[in-house]
């Protein structure tokens, strides 16, 4: 069952943020109920957001809702703090889950410099509707998933949104290797910390370009 916790403003879930609840007030109606709201905030935050796994900010401002409302890009973690920020302005209960994912929407470059196709931590949104939790995957942008001839992942409030096994070709996309617990805030610090130990290379490399290209341009050839 929530609590007040999961309609609680934090410093990273920051759901009492002008920009969250300008943005929550644009893509919600009070008339709506819970379930269509959320559906339409997932939506906002999916598309609206462009995933970009090249340009990871480890310090605390960079998980914040209103930081990725500012910039317009994030990886997972960020677009799902987000998401979850937007619920809870709303009045929704929202929380935060992880998971290991193995992950075959990448790009050379990308795969090259984590030197595995693992991707820990993995964050989606929990949100708490029609008295049950379900997950919604805000992560790939439609534009993202036309390029790499991925099934974008859709959210309809009833069933849990997450990753498709296999593209639209047949071929593996996503596989949960792990799945970690939900937590009603950022666990930063052992986010931190996996990350210190199996990524240090990759974050230490800066990567440039733009994923979305990169991976359109891969696919293409």
């Amino acid at each position: 069952m929530p609590t007040k916790l999961h309609l609680t403003s934090t410093p990273v879930i920051d759901s009492g943020h002008p920009k969250v609840i300008e943005f929550t007030k644009a893509h919600s109606n009070e008339m709506a109920s819970d379930t269509q709201n959320a559906v339409a905030l997932y939506y906002a935050v999916r598309d609206s957001i462009r995933y970009d796994p090249y340009h990871i900010d480890l310090e605390t401002k960079g998980f914040k809702a209103s930081t990725t409302l500012e910039t317009k890009f994030g990886w997972c973690v960020p677009k799902a703090v987000l998401l979850t920020a937007c619920c809870r302005a709303a009045g929704i209960p929202a929380r935060l889950g992880f998971a290991d994912v193995k992950n075959h929407l990448t790009s050379k470059k990308l795969r090259r410099e984590m030197n595995t196709d693992i991707f820990m931590w993995h964050g989606y949104s929990d949100i708490y509707l029609q008295e049950k939790w379900v997950k919604a995957t805000p992560a790939f942008n439609l534009s993202l998933c036309e390029k790499a001839n991925i099934h974008p992942l859709e959210f309809d409030g009833t069933e849990d949104s997450i990753y498709h096994e296999f593209d639209k070709a047949g071929n593996r996309h996503m596989e949960y290797v792990n799945h970690h617990d939900v937590f009603d805030d950022l666990p930063y610090e052992q986010i931190l910390d996996t990350f210190a130990k199996h990524y240090s290379k990759a974050l230490s490399a800066n990567t440039e370009g733009d994923f979305e290209q990169d991976v359109a341009s891969e696919h293409r050839s």
